[in-house]
């Protein structure tokens, strides 16, 4: 891992409609580092400035105070060449249709690409490359009608157009809301294809600890604009105390071994992972038919 990060966020702050009456204060003053290739979550409860924050990462918002740094270019440089940020970092909003405009599944994915002036083979072959990467076929879906997708082909389409443009950092804000078991864990699956297979960096928004346990390498909280913590899932998840004191959630694995050590087993709350849960669980009923 290169000690300069691909990704820096110095106390940044944002007020919306500031100096009316309506003035709100989204960012208060959010610093956080992270480096090429890794998989970061962001978490918070409802309001604490997560959408906010992200939507800084590819200009969508620039810095009122502080500062966001991408692969070393200042957001606040008045000369930055925003479209070329744009292919760097692609973001994906947590509601798919907001991003699908085209008529035809291939035409909506290649629009990106198209309006890079790209030779259209390069076109033809990104598109290709991204539907297959996120389980649409090309051969069968380019040219079906978006508006008769279900939500999560929306939410498939929309990141195959976002990654047609190979950006070199992922931002994803809620990927899996209202998807089916299924469908969820196919997006997930792919997320960790695209970050450990391609080497993309994934930065993500997210309620669902499971998903978070799942998929992150560090972690942060956020909450009143502003970041509480920043760890491992071993060392957010693992602590008690830490998740009383800032009200984070916990993925069900470690629900369960906190009960198991409420009833006085010797369990490790830091397994939080599926399988190492498992064994803790096990050794548990073993001991009790001894």
């Amino acid at each position: 891992m290169s000690d300069n990060p691909i990704l820096e966020v110095k106390n940044l702050q944002h007020i919306y409609m500031e100096k009316t009456p309506l003035e709100h204060q989204a960012l208060t003053g959010v610093s956080l580092r992270v480096y090429d290739g890794e998989c970061i979550a962001i978490i918070g409860h409802t309001g604490s400035g997560k959408s906010t924050l992200i939507q800084h990462f590819n200009g969508l918002m620039r810095p009122q105070r502080g500062e966001v740094i991408v692969d070393g270019h200042h957001l606040s440089d008045p000369k930055l060449d925003i479209k070329g940020l744009r292919r760097k970092v692609g973001l994906v909003f947590q509601n798919p249709e907001d991003q699908i405009f085209e008529k035809l599944i291939g035409d909506d994915i290649a629009y990106g690409p198209l309006k890079m002036g790209l030779p259209l083979k390069e076109v033809r072959d990104r598109v290709e490359w991204a539907m297959e990467l996120v389980g649409l076929s090309f051969n069968e879906l380019k040219d079906r009608v978006t508006y008769a997708l279900s939500g999560g082909q929306k939410r498939k389409v929309a990141l195959a157009g976002v990654l047609a443009l190979k950006p070199k950092i992922l931002v994803l804000d809620e990927p899996t809301a209202g998807l089916d078991p299924r469908s969820r864990q196919e997006l997930l699956d792919n997320i960790v294809q695209l970050n450990k297979k391609e080497n993309m960096t994934v930065i993500f928004v997210s309620h669902n600890m499971e998903e978070v346990a799942y998929l992150a390498e560090r972690i942060y909280v956020l909450a009143d604009g502003r970041n509480l913590i920043e760890g491992t899932p071993r060392d957010i998840f693992g602590n008690n105390e830490t998740l009383a004191k800032h009200h984070i959630g916990a993925p069900q694995t470690v629900e369960i071994l906190t009960k198991l050590k409420e009833q006085g087993y010797d369990v490790n709350l830091k397994s939080y992972e599926i399988e190492a849960a498992t064994k803790e669980i096990v050794s548990v009923l073993q001991s009790y038919r001894r």
